[in-house]
């Protein structure tokens, strides 16, 4: 992608930003649920072949939410996935599902298509789409406090630039 198509994107505002958030942290959910539904399954069949038992709790359940040796490891496989899903994206073509539905695109400020290790970075500043409220209060340069930190910019694309694939 070249400086001059970059030019004639404008950055996204704060209410498609926050739009594209909430379907994004509805996606987000599902993807949560999905890696959590896996890692019951697998701990399921750990406990089904003796790697360990109930420890004194009645349902599986009780047994991985007070059990810190098991909590921790599941609470950070779903979130690892999350995070897998917005670092995919963002990095893959730089629009989340939610991004695409309100034509935006997470990009370099030159124009280019962010890296992994950008993508990441990004991940922690976005504090659950908060870092967009920035946004309110810069609205000459419409950078967000994730945009800031990683030199990235969320742009507005037209219909026929946002048609294509993820």
């Amino acid at each position: 992608m070249s400086s001059t198509t970059h030019e004639t994107f404008p950055r996204a505002g704060f209410r498609r930003r926050m739009a594209s958030w909430l379907y994004d942290g509805l996606v987000a959910i599902a993807v949560y649920m999905t890696a959590g539904a896996a890692s019951f399954l697998i701990i399921s069949l750990l406990v089904r072949f003796g790697a360990f038992d109930y420890q004194g709790y009645e349902h599986l359940s009780d047994t991985i939410t007070h059990t810190p040796w098991l909590l921790w490891p599941n609470e950070l496989w779903k979130l690892s996935w999350v995070s897998f899903f917005f670092v995919w994206f963002w990095s893959k073509s730089g629009q989340t599902l939610g991004m695409k539905a309100w034509r935006l695109r997470v990009q370099n400020q030159d124009g280019t298509r962010i890296a992994k290790v950008t993508a990441i970075k990004r991940l922690l500043p976005t504090l659950l789409g908060l870092g967009n409220f920035t946004v309110l209060f810069d609205r000459k340069n419409k950078l967000s406090l994730q945009d800031r930190l990683t030199d990235t910019e969320v742009v507005l694309l037209t219909l026929e630039e946002n048609r294509g694939r993820l």
